[in-house]
This record gives structure tokens, C-alpha cells and sequence, in this order.
């Protein structure tokens, strides 16, 4: 049983499950991995339900009772068995900071309701002359924002520089098999920020590589500013979908346009080849690959 269905609680599931156990992940939210756009969460479900792992989302009164020498799981779901019975839970609901052992208050340190260190965009403290760095300041909680804050922070101290942790760009993945990675915002957090949007799509059954290594699961997702035609996000759940989404996080630091990512010359047959190319669906307003918030399809790249 694992009460919890984002990235730690469906990464577990699937290893246990691999393992050669029955999973369950519970959620209380009505999809899983709910910061994401629906596409995605609806595809990740298909993709762990497809491996055997039960699921129910919309669980509104998670309790626990023992059941003999197991576990009953109360879920409460609006259809199904009112609760489930395991033999081991995780839960997988979150994280706070262990900052209440370190003296702060002493210091002077601030924090927030949450036990998070308050920081600056250079990640200073209350106290001028601390920085925190990693997931005590609640800027990441990753560990490639991590190591990131130790850069700004060397950078800043030993170097002169003025780098602040608000010039990067959300980037992060979820470890299940296929991978999702995550570059920027979602299509939902873009159209709530106002902006007018295009989306590029491609499910990886177009995608060579995909197909060639039987791992034609998921999609590639792009979202651009209809306006500007700057890059505001993507998604690529699919086979090599954490390494693929660097070539959009590289475009996106560089202030690179969408079309001016459909110039670049990709490798074939990749998967980073093809974020190119729903880049160029993008912007293509008249052609038939375009479309403003739908799927976009089109032919199979090259012979292979």
C-alpha cells in the first residue's frame, strides 16, 4: 500500500511492483501527480495500471487499521471497496525540512510556517552573513537544485557574480519507466499566467527511436506563447524522456524562439529529434500539423 501518488510514491510502487508485488497507491487528489498537465497524469496512470498497479485517487479519508498481521488502508473513494488491505504502507505524502534541531531562533534565522529557512534570490538568510543552501530554503527540494544553490552561492561569495536562484528554469524528472521530464511550465500553468498558447504534440509511436526499442509509450509536448514564440514548457514521457528534455532546457536558457529550434539540425533518429519537431508544429498557425490546444499528428521522420 502506498498512500501518496506523485513522483516518490509512483517511482516506489513501480519497483515494488517489479519486485513481484501487488501495489496499491492511494491519492487523495483526483489524478495523480496533479501538478501536471491531465494528459500526462492520465498517461502515467495508464502506464503503471498497465504493470498491475491498482489505483485510487480521490481518497477522502485515508485511515489505517490492522487487519490481522496486515494493514487496512481506509480510502473512502467514491466508487470501489471503502478500504484495502496490504501488508506494508509507505507513505509517500510529502516532505518538511528537519530544521526544529538546529538552534535558528538563537541565530536569528527565519522561517517560514512550514520550517522552511526564508532566503533571498541569492539565498541569504535573515542573518547577512548566512546563506542555506538545498532543501532546507525551499527553493527545489532536488538535487540538481541543490548543487545549483551551492554555485550561486560560490559564484557570489568567491567570485564577484550577482546570480540569483530565480534566473533558472523549473527543470526536474519523474522516475518512473518510461521517465517523464520537465522543462518550465505545464499548458495549465501557462494559460493560467495569460499567456496565448500553442501546443505541439507527438505521441512516441512516431517517434523512431521509440518504436525501434519497443518503448513506444507516452508523448512529447511542447507549449509555446502564441505571441512571442518563445518556449514557455514541455513534457517528454517516453523512452529516454529524462535525457531528451535537455535539448529544450538548453533552447529555453538560451532564449531560443521556437522557431529558431526547428532550424537546428538533430541527430535521426532520436528522441531529442523530435522535440524539434513539435516545436515546428508550433508555429505552423495554417498547416495541418498546428493546433492552438490539441494534439497535434503527422507522418513518421524519415525511412526508418
Amino acid at each position: 500500500m502506498i498512500v501518496g501518488g506523485s513522483y516518490i510514491g509512483l517511482e516506489f510502487a513501480q519497483i515494488f511492483r517489479r519486485l513481484g508485488a501487488s501495489v496499491t497507491v492511494v491519492e487523495k487528489a483526483p489524478r495523480l501527480v496533479s501538478r501536471e498537465d491531465p494528459d500526462v497524469s492520465d498517461a502515467i496512470r495508464d502506464i503503471v495500471e498497465a504493470e498491475g498497479i491498482a489505483v485510487r485517487c480521490e481518497a477522502e479519508c485515508i485511515r489505517f487499521a490492522p487487519h490481522g498481521s496486515d494493514v487496512e488502508v481506509g480510502v473512502d473513494c467514491r466508487s470501489g471497496d471503502p478500504a484495502v488491505v496490504g501488508s506494508h504502507v509507505l507513505l509517500a505524502v510529502g516532505r518538511r525540512p528537519n530544521t526544529d534541531d538546529l538552534g535558528l531562533d538563537a541565530a536569528g534565522v527565519a522561517l517560514d510556517e512550514r520550517g522552511f529557512i526564508l532566503v533571498d534570490d541569492a539565498l541569504r538568510t535573515s542573518v547577512p552573513h548566512i546563506w542555506a543552501l538545498g532543501d532546507c530554503n525551499g527553493r527545489g527540494a532536488f538535487t540538481h537544485t541543490a548543487y545549483n544553490d551551492y554555485e550561486i552561492v560560490a559564484a557570489n561569495l568567491l567570485e564577484g557574480a550577482s546570480r540569483k536562484a530565480t534566473d533558472r528554469i523549473p527543470v526536474y524528472a519523474l522516475y518512473v519507466d518510461p521517465p517523464l521530464g520537465r522543462v518550465g511550465m505545464t499548458e495549465t500553468e501557462a494559460r493560467a499566467k495569460g499567456h496565448a498558447v500553442r501546443i505541439g504534440k507527438r505521441p512516441m509511436t512516431r517517434v523512431a527511436r521509440a518504436v525501434e526499442k519497443g518503448e513506444a509509450k507516452g508523448f512529447i509536448k511542447v507549449v509555446v506563447d502564441r505571441s512571442s514564440d518563445a518556449i514557455l514548457g514541455a513534457a517528454i514521457l517516453g523512452v529516454g524522456g529524462d535525457e531528451a528534455i535537455h535539448g529544450v532546457i538548453e533552447a529555453m536558457a538560451a532564449n531560443v524562439t521556437a522557431t529558431a529550434y526547428t532550424r537546428v539540425v538533430a541527430i535521426h533518429p532520436t528522441v531529442p529529434s523530435w522535440c524539434r519537431r513539435c516545436s515546428a508544429s508550433c508555429r505552423r498557425e495554417r498547416h495541418q500539423f498546428c493546433a492552438e490546444s490539441s494534439s497535434v499528428t503527422g507522418p513518421r521522420e524519415g525511412p526508418s
